[in-house]
């Protein structure tokens, strides 16, 4: 091991003969002791230094010579394999300060206490470099001893395909395909790829919905600037609508239509309604400081709203095809309490225009082992029915050093908040939860996959919720397959909302006075006291993922607040929730 001796990291003799091979550089040293590698040497170095050799599971990513309180250094940063291989503390040594990421390893080498480059007193004569080069080699040696298991460095375009075979309560089963391209170059950045292509095609049986997705993501194609676009198309038939401000709504309903939300026999859906979206968003975030961005992005829809559109069904017994009753549906019951408006019951067109911060330190984005990921931003709507949205994201990732094979565990935690600050949102947009990086193909409403888990979707509509997710995230085994590679992992999590700004408010008020015809009455369409609850649930998943990125997920759930609760939830998708 390196030792130190007349303020000069010596090596053991066996290290200077691999050195000499490699290298004959030297570096400046002044007259008392203190060392300073110029850019010029530090260049020299790297072109014929010991990291140019072909070091299992090290790669150079760049170098570069810095100058900071604790002195003057030589940085690098390389690339490891395999993510989970820690330095022992006996290796740690006073010349050298190692700091290591799940995809990058920092490496300082200060060379000394230097405060002010300024002060350096150069001398003419030249000393041999062999020590500083193999403390590098040394130390490429150690990681590179951690990743002869494991070697994942991935280049050009790299596939995902898979079928949509999901079920849900609200929608039924799912039948398609949908998948993720990536393209990750020459392979230094992976595993982030240089470019993302994500696309889904599907259709549900039950709730009839047929879904197009397009989207496009890179961090590279403007330098600085990570770009982000999609094209969304639904088409929702029998969409179900739930009321407003979660808890409160329904919750007086009889027994029956909280257990079956259709009953053929009645020729009743009363929770049916039909819609269509069309979305075209692009986002954009540029470089401020290091991890801290900018963001902004403009995002068009056009939604069109009505009764629902059944196809109709056939009754036992019977031979005629049966519809159901588009009059005796909440949707209907809302306009003809006041609560709908004439001028969004058909829907209408948003464009919504968003800016804030991002900070982001995780070191791998699909599924991070540690590091924040935190947004604040405004989102506003510039066309009829205008509206200002404030959104906060803080998002916790932290690794657990319990040392598995297959990698360390990780505890995620995510706290978020939306709230509308001025204006009034619409129907056609309530649902909406607006997002800087549009992860997902769908991001609505407070219930279901993107917010709390094991609630009907969009079960929850209201102006403002804040809710929190908690998750521990365990990789159980990692293979090799068809030359990619695998983890399984599973994710016990819970998660818990509660309402923070009500929606419509005052015109439940108002319905109090209004006479109407409706199929069920106000005392049991809404409860304002119960808009407070708390909400919550609980359950875990189960993970596969290919190539870092490419994530198939499972999650079973169960909601905990008994009201709001639909027996057991399961979802099937693609990525973490957050």
């Amino acid at each position: 091991m390196p030792q130190e001796r007349g303020g000069v990291c010596r090596l053991e003799d066996q290290f200077f003969t691999v050195l000499q091979k490699q290298t004959e550089q030297t570096y400046i040293q002044d007259g008392s002791g203190d060392i300073y590698l110029s850019q010029e040497l530090a260049d020299k170095a790297f072109r014929q230094g010991a990291l140019d050799r072909d070091v299992p599971g090290v790669v150079l990513m760049g170098h570069a010579v810095v100058a900071g309180e604790r002195g003057v250094g030589l940085m690098m940063v390389v690339k490891r394999c395999k993510q989970e291989y820690r330095q022992d503390d006996r290796q740690k040594e006073n010349t050298l300060n190692v700091s290591f990421h799940n995809a990058k390893v920092r490496i300082f080498y200060y060379l000394s206490g230097i405060k002010e480059k300024k002060t350096l007193n150069y001398k003419s004569n030249l000393i041999k470099m062999k020590k500083l080069m193999c403390m590098i080699l040394l130390l490429a040696g150690f990681t590179a001893m951690a990743q002869e298991k494991e070697k994942e460095m991935k280049k050009g375009w790299s596939f995902g395909l898979l079928p949509t075979a999901t079920y849900s309560v609200d929608n039924g089963f799912q039948a398609g395909a949908f998948g993720d391209v990536y393209y990750y170059g020459d392979g230094s950045t992976y595993p982030d790829p240089l470019h993302k292509i994500s696309w889904e095609a599907s259709y549900f049986t039950k709730s009839q919905r047929m879904r197009l997705y397009l989207a496009y993501d890179s961090k590279y194609v403007i330098p600085g600037m990570r770009v982000n676009a999609s094209v969304t198309y639904v088409n929702d038939p029998l969409y179900s609508f739930w009321g407003f401000n979660g808890p409160a709504s329904l919750a007086n309903l009889p027994e029956s239509y909280n257990t079956y939300w259709t009953n053929k026999d009645t020729n009743i859906n009363y929770f049916g309604m039909s819609r269509k979206m069309l979305r075209i968003l692009a986002n954009f975030q540029g470089h401020i400081t290091d991890h801290l961005n900018w963001a902004a992005g403009i995002n068009f829809w056009n939604w069109k709203i009505g009764d629902m559109q059944d196809k109709g069904y056939k009754v036992k017994d019977s031979d005629e095809k049966h519809y159901y009753d588009k009059d005796a549906t909440l949707y209907k019951d809302y306009q003809k309490l006041g609560i709908i408006t004439d001028s969004e019951k058909d829907g209408g067109n948003a464009l919504e225009i968003n800016a804030g911060l991002v900070y982001d330190t995780r070191d791998i984005e699909a599924a991070p082992s540690h590091g924040i990921w935190a947004e604040a931003y405004l989102n506003g709507n510039v066309l009829q029915h205008k509206y200002l949205k404030a959104c906060a994201y803080f998002r916790h990732y932290v690794d657990i050093p319990i040392h598995i094979p297959a990698g360390d565990p990780v505890f995620a935690y995510r706290l978020a908040w939306q709230q509308t600050i001025a204006g009034e949102t619409p129907l056609y947009m309530i649902q909406n939860n607006p997002l800087l990086v549009q992860r997902n193909m769908i991001s609505e409403g407070f219930g279901s996959s993107n917010t709390i888990r094991g609630l009907r979707e969009n079960r929850i509509l209201t102006e403002g919720m804040a809710w929190a997710n908690i998750e521990l995230r365990v990789k159980l085994v990692s293979f090799k397959l068809f030359n990619q590679y695998f983890y399984i992992a599973v994710n016990p999590f819970f998660d818990a909302g509660i309402i923070t700004k009500s929606y419509r408010s005052a015109a439940f008020e108002k319905a109090k006075t209004v006479s109407a015809d409706t199929y069920m009455t106000l005392n049991q369409l809404y409860d304002a006291t119960k808009v407070g609850s708390f909400i919550s649930s609980a359950g875990a998943g189960l993970k596969i993922a290919m190539n870092q990125n490419f994530i198939v997920s499972v999650e079973l759930a169960k909601c905990l607040y008994k009201p709001l609760d639909a027996g057991l939830w399961l979802g099937i998708g693609i990525n973490y929730q957050f």
